[in-house]
């Protein structure tokens, strides 16, 4: 993940810092991180990247099971967290790369990253897309003032998918991986997108503001090694809908307490430990 000049990270997140002296903005990937649940996607896949360091090291394991157990066991408990941190290192990478890419800016290309902007590179090349004519925003802030949420959109540009291959402008953000297919997305990723598509402004880098363009279209670019996808989502109405539910639902959860008072009987002795009680009268 980039890090966007007004975010900062809280203990709930990250949020955005108005430039103006409003309040701080929730993210709007802290909203769906907050609010949908990526266990049943995450879990078979650190299940996954576990296994086959196991069965890499099948020697090593077996050896180490009998002789340095716990150790073998912390470790084991490591690797996934080890994968994905290594993973989301990388996609920042890439976006960064992208958005000098797209805006024209000097960058050198790190090895890691090469591959990924060569399917840029075919991106852009195949849909005829000339950065100094069509390129209209990378890495932009947007604002919702109103609903009070911000984010980054990766990029919008105009593209030839209307009638007889009319521009139309498109949102897109772009999602990396070294393992998916490059046609696969998440649900919450037309939240997302509709989430950035109905803001209301957008800062540019000075922070003047302008209204948010409006999109036609919206969709995921996915970034692989050997292959990318242009993938369109239906960010409408409805999915912004969805989007306003899960960020009524993040915000209580960023705004409840942590704890509440245990209730103890009115002849009930306080453990020893306890700070936080009510007695009934």
């Amino acid at each position: 993940m980039t890090a966007p000049r007004h975010a900062h990270e809280t203990d709930n997140g990250r949020y955005y810092t108005d430039p103006t002296g409003g309040p701080d903005l929730v993210s709007v990937t802290n909203v769906l991180d907050t609010s949908v649940n990526k266990t049943r996607a995450l879990a078979p896949w650190a299940v996954k990247v576990t296994l086959e360091w196991i069965l890499d090291h099948r020697m090593e394991v077996a050896r180490r099971a009998i002789t340095d157990r716990d150790a073998l066991t912390k470790q084991l408990k490591q690797i996934h967290k080890d994968a994905r941190d290594t993973a989301s290192d990388l996609g920042t990478l890439i976006h960064k790369a992208a958005e000098k890419r797209l805006l024209g800016a000097p960058f050198a290309v790190e090895r890691e990253v090469a591959p990924y902007l060569v399917q840029l590179e075919c991106f852009l090349g195949f849909w005829g897309v000339d950065i100094d004519k069509h390129v209209v925003a990378a890495e932009i802030t947007c604002l919702h003032r109103r609903l009070g949420y911000a984010g980054t959109a990766d990029l919008m540009v105009w593209l030839p998918t209307g009638e007889d291959r009319a521009l139309e402008l498109w949102l897109i953000d772009f999602k990396t991986s070294a393992t998916r297919s490059a046609k696969a997305v998440y649900p919450e990723n037309t939240q997302q997108l509709a989430a950035l598509r109905y803001c209301e402004t957008v800062l540019l880098p000075d922070d003047s503001e302008q209204p948010m363009p409006e999109i036609q279209k919206a969709g995921v670019l996915n970034l692989r090694a050997k292959s990318h996808a242009l993938v369109e989502m239906p960010a409408g109405r409805d999915a912004h809908k969805a989007f306003r539910g899960a960020l009524v639902n993040a915000l209580w959860h960023h705004a409840a307490p942590s704890s509440y008072p245990a209730l103890l009987a009115p002849d009930q002795p306080v453990p020893a430990r306890w700070r936080n009680f009510r007695k009934v009268a």
